[in-house]
């Protein structure tokens, strides 16, 4: 199997501006709001778009897919693709086997797919028709034939969207497991940031039609390129501030629109900021260690806040804090109920906050737009 590369400057109804590869035994999930050109990514590798409305370049390995300079175009069955969809698209008349064979040049190989129906869970599930299976396995079945093909690339078009909670944790594991005996390049759209978190190698965040960042989660989710890749990611503490250099590696932030806030903080400096910028910058809740209140702790970046809003979610519990001397400052975090009620905090009460300088991610103003 070979790299998938995709390059498309524009596509129409729609403009597209994306790039990305996916390597083989990779998993790329494409990630952004309805209507971002997902899909449309998608149905353009699969050779399912008009050729007329599109220009770039799409190759798999050495062999070239598309290419509008050159005038190549293949058939979409020429492309081996397994395509999944998000409501299966089984044919309600046949059986799991029959719906899995479809499309195959001859007869199925039956040690190749009692193989394909044990590695995918669907042993004794045969001769069932799709209205006899469950969600789960309606799933499964659509990815087996998918597979069924030998694909050079497969897509997937939020698969796990339409299954309950426990079918889509057990198929979570199942994917990983094909995984493991699969040299396949394969692209997974979805809107669940926790999905692509779990199953995808590297993400590629699409906002209208454009690549905006690529990378792996823990460096896009962490360390966004900008403000709205930052909105997309579902980061929710994300401040204006100032930026001011000072011993080689290390800056101080002012948080805030002014220059005289009260509340500074200690960051790294990786020189690639200049001093004095205006720059917006975000943390991860994870970059934050909550204690209880008291005489202020010393060390780095350490404030006082007060519990301005708690919203209890069960095990979890949605709060805002507002820093000490910051008026108009909000941090939200997702703490534990347990902790809070340890601390013994409600609405109105104090507590103090560690932000660990490395976890502060910075960003020019002028990337924000």
């Amino acid at each position: 199997m070979g790299t998938l590369s995709l390059e498309l400057s524009n596509v129409r109804p729609m403009r597209l501006q994306a790039a990305f590869e996916c390597a083989p035994g990779e998993l790329v999930a494409l990630v952004g709001p309805s209507g971002s050109g997902k899909t449309s990514l998608l149905r353009a590798i699969a050779g399912l778009l008009d050729r007329r409305s599109l220009t770039g370049r799409i190759s798999v390995g050495e062999q070239c897919w598309f290419d509008s300079r050159r005038g190549i175009h293949l058939a979409p069955q020429a492309r081996r693709v397994g395509l999944v969809f998000q409501h299966y698209a089984l044919f309600p008349h046949l059986s799991a086997i029959q719906n899995v064979a479809i499309g195959l040049a001859g007869p199925p190989d039956p040690q190749r797919f009692a193989s394909l129906f044990f590695r995918l869970g669907l042993t004794g599930l045969e001769q069932r028709r799709p209205a006899q299976l469950s969600g789960g396995q309606q799933q499964r079945v659509a990815l087996a034939r998918a597979l069924a093909h030998e694909p050079q690339v497969l897509l997937l078009d939020e698969p796990f969207s339409a299954v309950d909670a426990p079918a889509r944790q057990a198929l979570y594991r199942e994917l990983a497991a094909l995984r493991q005996g699969l040299q396949t390049p394969i692209v997974l759209v979805t809107h669940d940031l926790s999905e692509a978190r779990r199953l995808a190698d590297r993400v590629v965040i699409i906002d209208a039609g454009e690549t905006l960042q690529s990378g792996t989660p823990a460096r896009v989710f962490a360390s966004p390129r900008n403000a709205r890749v930052a909105q997309l990611v579902g980061i929710q503490n994300h401040f204006p501030g100032r930026f001011h250099k000072e011993q080689p590696g290390w800056a101080r932030l002012t948080w805030g629109d002014g220059v005289d806030s009260p509340v500074q903080l200690r960051v790294v400096d990786k020189d690639r900021i200049d001093d004095g910028a205006a720059v917006t910058w975000v943390i991860a809740g994870e970059g934050i260690e909550v204690s209880a209140d008291g005489p202020l702790a010393r060390g780095e970046n350490r404030l006082r806040c007060e519990l301005v809003e708690l919203l209890a979610l069960g095990e979890t519990s949605l709060c805002t804090l507002q820093p000490e001397g910051l008026p108009h400052g909000r941090v939200t975090l997702n703490l534990p109920t347990a902790q809070l009620r340890a601390l013994g905090l409600g609405r109105g009460g104090w507590l103090q906050l560690a932000i660990a300088p490395e976890a502060v991610h910075i960003m020019p103003l002028r990337q924000s737009a």
